[in-house]
């Protein structure tokens, strides 16, 4: 899952103006690909390409034991609420970020081969929606958009900047499931995801400056940007 890990991130700043940015929500919901190929790149963690491993990409994440396990998910999300909370001083705020946080590892859940763990085990699971398409592929799209809809209802301001980002996502995710597959794990490969995932926080950003919430009024928008 690529673009649907953004869904609660839209989801957590449509609830309510308390929530943090959507750029650092974004951050949050990707928190854990960021940690992945960052440790992949000092060969902490590992993955490889196999051809035809599953019938929607070819990798296979074999080793991943500290952000993709449940337990290291959480123990990103408590760091990223903490830090979120050093710097607002908001716990709600706190709370929404370590929520998408650990969303993450859910929603991997969903789609991945047997390669995620509870506590970095031997023991993988995963429901392997990658190797049904015409599940995964409506599914992944369907929540990004409805969580992406909800967030334009419930926030006001120029209609530009959230379609440049949505239209944005969508071609990136256009590139994920219909470009050339890549043919070796590498250090390129590591940079460009850490390069998508920079592209469209800066975007979420971006736009978080152009829109507010529908519960702020008049001189409270000003005083509500953080």
């Amino acid at each position: 899952m690529f673009i649907g890990h953004f869904a609660p991130a839209f989801v957590a700043r449509a609830v309510t103006d308390e929530a943090p940015r959507l750029g650092t929500l974004f951050i949050a919901a990707q928190l854990i690909d960021w940690a992945f190929f960052t440790f992949a790149i000092f060969g902490v963690e590992h993955m490889r390409i196999v051809p035809g491993i599953t019938a929607m990409n070819p990798l296979d994440l074999y080793h991943m034991p500290f952000t993709h396990s449940l337990l290291g998910s959480l123990v990103f999300a408590i760091g990223f609420g903490v830090l979120v909370f050093a710097m607002s001083r908001n716990v709600s705020a706190a709370t929404w970020a370590a929520v998408v946080v650990v969303s993450h590892w859910f929603l991997d859940l969903l789609v991945h081969r047997p390669d995620l763990t509870l506590a970095g085990g031997d023991h993988k699971i995963g429901l392997g929606l990658w190797n049904a398409p015409q599940i995964a592929i409506p599914l992944e799209l369907g929540i990004t958009l409805l969580a992406f809809w909800w967030y334009w209802r419930r926030t006001k301001g120029p209609i530009v900047p959230p379609l440049v980002l949505i239209g944005t996502m969508l071609v990136f995710q256009a590139i994920n499931w219909f470009g050339p597959q890549p043919v070796e794990a590498g250090i390129g490969m590591y940079v460009l995801a850490l390069v998508s995932y920079g592209i469209l926080t800066a975007l979420a950003y971006w736009l978080d400056e152009t829109r507010w919430h529908k519960s702020l009024v008049g001189l409270a928008v000003a005083s509500a940007r953080r």
